[in-house]
């Protein structure tokens, strides 16, 4: 996503960090399920569920 481009001139977008990996702090608990079940990479699958746990304990 942030190939070749600088923060001049990239476009602002809220669920993007600087380097363009995804935010997943605003998400839900529907949509970071629907995330893990699309997602492909190892690490990126651990990221989802460490921030669904994380859902989980705050809302018990």
């Amino acid at each position: 996503m942030a190939v070749n481009q600088n923060q001049k001139n990239r476009k602002s977008n809220p669920m993007l960090t600087k380097t363009g990996k995804t935010r997943l702090g605003p998400l839900n608990a529907a949509q970071l399920t629907k995330l893990l079940g699309t997602s492909t990479k190892p690490k990126e699958k651990d990221k989802i569920q460490r921030a669904l746990n994380k859902l989980n304990v705050a809302a018990a």
